[in-house]
């Protein structure tokens, strides 16, 4: 954070991704260990790109466009990365101490109705 506040991105990451297994429990069939890690993966990113936009140092919208796009190339269902991203606000929300904490998970929560509000990315 530019305030000089530090936010511990991976517990929130570690908990996003638990909730969102218990949601889809399919994924451990289609991905198996692999899709956890990758799971972290996209959501410390997605954290971070929330924090970022929050400090003014990118637009969050466009790097959930190329997220989009990358998962959808995959058949990556797109509903369930705007469910991701409202768990992710949800978690930031309840369990962030931070005092940007609102604000991070207001980006999130509006990535997760971009990524609602279109039909395809690839185009």
């Amino acid at each position: 954070m530019s305030s000089g506040e530090s936010i511990a991105l991976l517990p929130l990451a570690q908990d996003i991704c638990r909730r969102y297994r218990l949601e889809f429990p399919d994924e451990q069939d289609r991905y198996g260990q692999a899709g956890e890690a990758w799971c972290i993966h996209d959501n410390l990113y997605l954290l971070s790109w929330a924090v970022d936009d929050v400090d003014g140092s990118l637009v969050m919208e466009s790097e959930v466009v190329w997220l989009a796009r990358v998962l959808e190339a995959r058949a990556f269902p797109l509903p369930r990365l705007a469910r991701n991203l409202d768990l992710a606000a949800e978690v930031v929300r309840g369990q962030s101490t931070s005092a940007a904490a609102p604000r991070i998970a207001r980006v999130l929560a509006g990535a997760a109705a971009f990524v609602r509000s279109r039909d395809t990315f690839l185009d």
